[in-house]
């Protein structure tokens, strides 16, 4: 069987690692993965997409207050978000991997806590690919039905936060400071955001399966579709 096309955002010139973790990830579950970035031309078609990882979104987006010392990249976030505001309304299987699900949040009308150690104090400082950190998973939740756990250790790189929910978003995973670390739509198939990286967990079982899940209604909605398979 012929391998669903799933795009992969990422900047041209940052996060260049963590893409090729998303790459290998999507491929080694059968998907035929695809660099989107703001300077490469966007295909007519995508199976599935993915929005990865990387620097701060812009505040104005979420009606924050600016943040000095952060990295921003408005070019990804006008992709990221043309793109949702494309695929989105296609039931196109879409997950978001930190930056990713902060933005999927902030496109659907949600906003962030712009930095966490600043609104939350004494919260411990974790910046590690290492699983180092504890998230609870709603039950019958689709994150918990896909990972197949109630409970999982994941990595942590961010230091903004999904705030309040945007429409028809459910928060399905806190860790054990509160914060929000997983989301899914109440009105799409598949539309997940996790805030750790998945991808960087390449030996644990539960993780990978988002990637499988994925890739799995990325055939599904294409068959559906009638749309010619990729070799």
């Amino acid at each position: 069987m012929s391998r669903p096309l799933i795009g992969i955002t990422s900047s041209d010139h940052k996060s260049q690692l963590a893409f090729w973790f998303d790459w290998l990830a999507v491929w080694r579950h059968g998907g035929k993965p695809l660099r989107l970035s703001p300077s490469r031309p966007l295909p007519r078609h995508l199976d599935g997409l993915i929005i990865g990882g990387g620097d701060d979104i812009q505040a104005h987006l979420y009606g924050g207050e600016v943040q000095l010392d952060v990295r921003l990249d408005p070019a990804r976030d006008a992709l990221e978000l043309s793109l949702l505001k494309r695929f989105i309304p296609k039931d196109t299987p879409v997950l978001g991997i930190c930056r990713g699900a902060q933005l999927i949040n902030v496109h659907l009308g949600g906003t962030l806590d712009p930095d966490i150690y600043t609104t939350h104090e004494g919260l411990k400082r974790r910046r590690t690919v290492l699983p180092r950190k504890t998230v609870d998973i709603v039950g019958a939740s689709q994150l918990h039905q896909l990972l197949g756990v109630t409970w999982c250790r994941v990595n942590s790189l961010h230091h903004q936060a999904v705030n309040k929910a945007g429409r028809g978003i459910n928060i399905v995973a806190r860790d054990r400071d509160g914060l929000v670390q997983g989301i899914e739509s109440t009105e799409h198939d598949f539309l997940i955001g996790v805030q750790w990286h998945p991808e960087w967990l390449i030996f644990n079982r539960p993780q990978q399966r988002l990637f499988s899940a994925l890739v799995a209604a990325a055939k599904k909605v294409r068959a559906n579709s009638g749309t010619p398979p990729l070799s």
